[in-house]
Parts: structure tokens; sequence; C-alpha cells
């Protein structure tokens, strides 16, 4: 028994678990929204921004919260997906996943750590101490990853619980040099510079993965580094400039590059479920690659053409078109945006009735004629995003 609170963060997506290594992610990509275009946002959506994420960091906070240990996850996934109950109903057992030194975490604690120092910047002009706070756990969760290197998911107490749904499968090594860049970026701390600097190539900065998720974090990595190179002339970080370049060509369709799979219809493919996870990291790096290339006044070689910061986001914003019914099916995947979208989306709380309707107990078992009901959810899940079909 651990004798620690851990209440708050978020579930993972419709059911009542929450596993550590995507929520991390998850925080860090808002963080770095408001990071980069926060100052675009209306007074009142930075301020919702800043709420969602201080619900994430006041929550993995609490996960390295103990020396020399974290907590990766709460719920046991197996059980969980036996039910479907509201939040409010949940009694299944709270089964608390931890990794303790000298074992390994080097993946959750690397993304907790970026999740961290990320989240410290944006907090940084409207809550300087709760910044701080958040940049001094970000270093110790750091710590935690660089020594006790390794994937949390090969420790036999935790894959049972963690597999297959956020298993490590694309190694730690990234979310080491990610963790380190972002702490570069929050405390501009040398240190870190000559951490990338010096195990870039060990780690496979340069691999050249066409991907960006919660498992994969290589193509975001190098367009972060890349910032430092662009502006200030970091030639010692130069190989992730490069990679980031490479990247940017493989989105590019009439580019020479090999380049990344589209559907007939225009949206970035990656085999697997849950295709826009895909498109909209991927969307929000162009935007961000636009920006520093902007700033200054560079492009992307492609090898038969030069890439401006303009193509780079129309590239993004073809695929944030499709999404929003720009598509075959006229459909947007964002729910509640137009007059057709996703009714049914895989989610407790929007498919039970609420509380306030329906204040009876559900049980585990009872949920089930409102999973398997065809009609409309009753609660529209406004803003969520749906998967893709290969159209």
């Amino acid at each position: 028994m651990y004798n620690t609170d851990l209440t708050g963060g978020y579930y993972d997506a419709g059911d009542n678990v929450k596993f550590g290594f995507p929520m991390a992610f998850t925080t860090t990509m808002l963080a770095w929204c408001v990071i980069e275009f926060g100052d675009l946002m209306p007074s009142n959506e930075l301020g919702n921004a800043l709420v969602a994420i201080r619900w994430a960091t006041d929550y993995l906070l609490k996960t390295v919260s103990q020396p020399n240990r974290i907590f990766v996850q709460v719920g046991d996934p197996n059980i969980d997906h036996s039910c479907w109950e509201r939040p409010e109903d949940m009694d299944t057992a709270r089964t608390v996943y931890a990794v303790d030194a000298p074992n390994p975490a080097s993946d959750v604690a690397g993304e907790t750590a970026a999740a961290l120092a990320a989240s410290s910047m944006a907090f940084r002009s409207v809550d300087p101490g709760y910044a701080d706070t958040l940049l001094r756990n970000a270093v110790q969760a750091f710590h935690f990853a660089d020594n006790f290197r390794g994937a949390y998911s090969d420790n036999s107490n935790i894959r049972d619980g963690a597999c297959p749904f956020y298993c490590d499968f694309s190694g730690y090594q990234d979310e080491l040099l990610w963790g380190a860049a972002w702490l570069r970026k929050a405390s501009q701390d040398n240190s870190y510079l000559s951490y990338l600097e010096n195990n870039g190539k060990t780690l496979g900065a340069g691999d050249n993965i066409n991907e960006f998720g919660w498992d994969n974090k290589h193509a975001g990595l190098n367009v972060l580094v890349s910032k430092e190179v662009l502006e200030g002339n970091m030639y010692t970080l130069e190989s992730y400039k490069a990679s980031a370049d490479s990247f940017m060509c493989t989105l590019i369709p009439d580019s020479s590059s090999s380049h990344i799979e589209y559907t007939p219809g225009g949206l970035i493919y990656k085999p697997g479920g849950s295709n826009l996870q895909h498109a909209t990291t991927i969307s929000f790096i162009l935007l961000v690659y636009a920006k520093y290339l902007d700033r200054t006044s560079q492009t992307v070689n492609c090898g038969n053409e030069f890439v401006s910061p303009v193509t780079l986001r129309m590239q993004a914003k073809k695929q944030v078109d499709y999404i929003l019914g720009e598509n075959p099916m006229g459909l947007s995947y964002m729910v509640g945006y137009s007059n057709y979208f996703p009714q049914r989306i895989h989610h407790r709380s929007s498919s039970l009735p609420s509380v306030k309707d329906h204040p009876e107990f559900i049980g585990c078992k009872e949920g089930s004629s409102y999973f398997n009901s065809t009609d409309p959810n009753p609660n529209v899940l406004v803003g969520a995003i749906g998967r893709a079909w290969r159209r």
C-alpha cells in the first residue's frame, strides 16, 4: 500500500484509468500550445487552458512526490474495461502502479519532466511560485529518468497493467532527450545543452521516424531544439535541425523526399487505431516550425524545392480543415462542430445519463445497455476528436 494522495489528473479516453505516460505527453502539448500561441488566445480562453494544464500538473507533482519513486498509473485497465460506469459510480479497484529505483522508468519520468518543465514556462508570468515548483520537480523527475535507464513497461510488476495499452513500443531514449530539451528551454541551464550535444547520437536523435505522439517524440524533439539553432547559431545542435528539416520534407507531397502516406481525401495516415492523434500532433509541429522559420526568415531545403513557412502552414490547415468537415464524408470529427459530427463517442460520461438526470447508481454491468445503444449519446462531448477512417 502507498500512503499518498493520487486524486486529480485525467482519465484516458472513455475509461476510468489514469495512464501517466500519455497523460504527461498531453500536458506537455497543452503547455507548448500556450507557450507558442497563448498570446493569440482571448484572455478567458488562455485562462481556461492554464486551468486544464494545472489540473494535470497538480496530479503529476503528486506522482513524483516521493524520493526515488514515480507513480505511473492508477486503475487496472483489464478490470476497468469489463465495466461501463460513470466516474461517480466507479467501484472497481483503484490499483496503483509505481516504479521504485533502481527499476527504470525513463519513458514516463522523462515525459513527466518534459510536462512539468514546459508547464513551468506556461505559468511563469502568471504564477512564478508555482512555475518554480514545477521546474524543481521536473529536474528531479529527469534525474530519475536518466539515472535509472530503461522502459517502465519492461518491469513485470507494471507490464500487465500498462500493456498492451501504453507499453513503451519505441524505446525510452527519445523521452530522455525530450525531457532534457524542455529543461534546457525552461531553465536555460547549459548542462542540458551539453546533454543534448553529447547524447543526441547515442540516444537516436537522428533516427528518421516519421511520427510524433505519446510514444515517439523524435519529430517534436527536433523541432523544439531547432529553435535554438535558428535563432542563436547553435551549430553544435545542427543535427537536430537537419532532422527537423528532413521530417518537414516528408510532409510535402511535391518534394523529392519519400513522404508520409496520405489518404485519398488528403489526411495524414499512419497504420493503427486513432489516426487523428497523428494528424493533429503533426499539424501542430508544422505550425510551430513555420513560426520558428518565419522569425528568422528561413526556408526548408527539400532538394527539388525550398519550402516556405507559408507552405508548412497550408499543410497544417489542410489537416485541420479535413478534421472539421472538408473530407469525403462531409463529417466534422470534432464533436459539436457543424451539424454533422460523431454522435456515439466512446466516453462513459457522454454515453451514460448524468447524475442529475439519473441519480440512481448504475453498476458495472448495468451500463452495458448504454454502451450498446445505437442512440446518440445523451451528453454531447463538445470539442472531442473522434477517429478517422482511411478515406
